[in-house]
């Protein structure tokens, strides 16, 4: 990706809060652009799904959750980064969200929904000890948004370890994010964006109508690149914001949907747009005038 820097500025900001109950929270505040956001999630996520937990905090009201498995998809559409484990999923925005082709949401709910501040935190005891560590995500709303729970040394499925007895080689995750992130001190181990690959996805969505049979339509556009050698995924996705205009078909790179395609039709998408780079315009949605 053109322009992609694997060096993150340190921000030098480090805030801690005291809690009601005399714990402290120290936060180490880092970049949070659009690509170094995707690196550090792809990572978390795809990477190391077997270490993280994720979740909301909010006085009274904690959520947690963890992976049993590899996501199944980890994408980036409109903004939002979508991870979708084997029972449930999430949406975050780390690039500012549109709305669709149609450019529906208003400028300043983007401002609101795009993550724009985001910190490594430490939880500190009474005493000054650190007991927990994570990442914390706000929106442009100020709001707290996701919390990511890194591997605990005091804790072992999810019972506490005895006294003396924790397993302090679980920080290694933190230390080495903390270093590429925080600190600056060694580079983002991507070459590009990781979520930025090109792909071309049928949607899936039950809203698909007139007709919700995708499969044919991804055996299509699979067979097809494999037999013309295009570089580029071929991927399932939820709506795509088209309804009743199904089966519909995105391309990431030049973000063009195709409507109402049969499998001889996700064909052409391939070899005349693909290939060739010539759009099929009978297609096209907004339809070409």
């Amino acid at each position: 990706m053109s322009g992609f820097n694997p060096w993150v500025t340190p921000l030098n900001n480090v805030v801690t809060e005291t809690t009601p109950t005399n714990w402290k929270i120290e936060y180490e505040y880092f970049d949070c652009n659009g690509d170094t956001l995707a690196c550090l999630l792809y990572t978390l996520f795809q990477e190391n799904w077997h270490q993280v937990g994720l979740g909301h905090i909010e006085q009274g009201s904690v959520l947690e959750l963890e992976f049993n498995e590899a996501p199944k998809k980890c994408v980036l559409y409109d903004g939002y980064l979508t991870v979708i484990a084997g029972e449930w999923h999430f949406h975050l925005c780390i690039e500012e969200t549109f709305g669709g082709l149609e450019s529906e949401t208003p400028v300043e709910l983007r401002k609101q929904r795009l993550i724009t501040k985001a910190a490594f935190y430490r939880r500190l005891n009474p005493e000054g000890i650190p007991k927990s560590w994570g990442v914390q995500f706000w929106n442009g709303a100020e709001q707290q948004a996701m919390t990511i729970f890194l591997p605990n040394p005091y804790v072992e499925d999810e019972n506490l370890l005895p006294e003396g007895k924790a397993n302090f080689d679980k920080l290694e995750l933190y230390k080495q994010l903390r270093d590429i992130y925080v600190l600056g001190t060694k580079p983002i181990p991507f070459e590009k964006n990781p979520l930025k690959c090109a792909y071309i996805a049928v949607c899936t969505s039950g809203r698909c109508y007139p007709s919700r049979n995708w499969q044919p339509i991804f055996e299509s556009l699979q067979s097809a690149v494999e037999k013309a050698g295009v570089d580029i995924d071929v991927r399932t996705t939820g709506c795509l914001q088209v309804c009743k205009l199904g089966p519909v078909v995105f391309n990431s790179n030049d973000k063009t949907w195709y409507t109402r395609v049969k499998p001889e039709v996700a064909e052409r998408i391939v070899n005349e747009h693909l290939v060739e780079g010539n759009k099929v315009t009978e297609h096209i949605y907004p339809p070409v005038t």
